[in-house]
Order: C-alpha cells, then structure tokens, then sequence
C-alpha cells in the first residue's frame, strides 16, 4: 500500500511567499484605490467650495448699493465703495438665511496667517448711525492662498472702462466692475478669475441724485 506524499519545506515556503506577495498586491491596490478616491473626494469638495465661495461674492458684489456706509457730515462726499488690493467694502443686502433683513455693511478682506494669505468676510446691520457692531468673528471663506489681489475698474470720461485700479478714489460710486486674482500655494487648486458688474456700478448715492435733480 503506498504511502501520502506531503509536501517538502521548499514548497510549504514558496507557497509561503507567493500568498504574501499575492496579499501585498492586493493591499497596495485597494490602498492605491483609496487614496484616488480621497483624492478625488477632496477635489470635488474643493472645486464645490470654490464655487460656492465665487457665487456668494459675485451675488454681494452685484448687488452693491449706492447707500453711505457710515453717515457723512454736510458737504461731505458720502462713502459708498471703498476698494483696494485687500480689502472690499460695501453696502449690499445679505442673503435672508443669514441675516435679519435690510441692508448691511459688507467687507472682504484678505488676511495673511501662519499658512498663507486667507479670504475673510465680515457683514454688520446697517442702522442709522452707521453700522451696528457685531460680535461675531469673521468668516474664513478660502484660506492656503499664496497670492492674491482686488482690483476695480471704472469709465473715463468717454464712457470707456479705464484701467484696473488696485486702489478705488470715486469712492461715492459703484465701480463698474470688480476683479478677485488668486492663486492657491496648492498648484491643483484652481481659482478661475473673478470679475463682477455691480447692477449699480457708477450710479450716485440716492441723496447726490436728489441734490441734483433739485440744481436742473
């Protein structure tokens, strides 16, 4: 009767191995297949934040209006708009769900910290003596930004756009368009530039119109 024949050290060893092997593969593929799919996760959730971020600025910056931000001694030029290469300020409504109506006293501003530059928003309830403060701190809307700048564009005075101003002097206006340029320290990061046409852009404050409707 013949005798079961096992099998030898050498192959209880290779077999050994190729299992091992046969299990590394099958990790780094399902590691490799993790990692994308984070990768692609966090793009998309970036590229969403992107746009969420561009939609809310460009719907602010629309809707600028021609209302003195902080009330203005007689004679002097109402502040309506104030820009330049860091910093936005305006009066514009706010979206209902964040704010109890009326309009209020916009500022984007960027900021630089321990990682970069970072794009903050502040809003405060415009009342009649000016902006009522607020307690809350502001909204980090983008941070991890290498560079960035604002720029404003005006007419000249043969109703052609002008140049872009880092620095907005008609500051009883609405300019005519506003630029947002930036680039994130992150190179697939992608900010597609941002130029907004306030629906008011050049239009006098309500109370300049009055005064010179009340001259003709």
């Amino acid at each position: 009767m013949s005798r079961a024949r096992g099998f030898s050290l050498l192959e209880v060893l290779v077999a050994t191995t190729l299992l091992a092997a046969g299990v590394a593969l099958a990790f780094a593929a399902i590691s490799n297949a993790s990692r994308a799919t984070a990768n692609a996760e966090a793009e998309a959730a970036r590229g969403e934040r992107l746009r969420a971020v561009q939609g809310f600025l460009r719907r602010q910056v629309e809707g600028a209006l021609a209302i003195p931000i902080e009330p203005q001694a007689a004679g002097d030029a109402p502040l309506v708009f104030e820009a330049s290469a860091d910093r936005l300020r305006l009066v514009a409504p706010m979206p209902g769900y964040l704010s109890r109506g009326g309009p209020h006293v916009q500022t984007f501003r960027l900021v630089r910290g321990a990682t970069g530059l970072r794009l903050e928003f502040e809003h405060q309830l415009l009342g009649p003596e000016g902006p009522i403060e607020d307690e809350r701190e502001p909204e980090v809307l983008l941070d991890g930004i290498a560079e960035a700048s604002f720029a404003v564009r005006g007419l000249d005075g043969i109703d052609e756009a002008s140049d872009w101003r880092a620095q907005w002097d008609s500051t009883d206006q609405v300019p005519a368009l506003v630029r947002l340029q930036l680039r994130f320290a992150e190179p697939r990061a992608r900010w597609p530039e941002f130029v907004a046409a306030p629906r008011l852009g050049l239009a006098p404050p309500p109370g300049q119109q009055d005064g010179q409707e009340g001259l003709e």
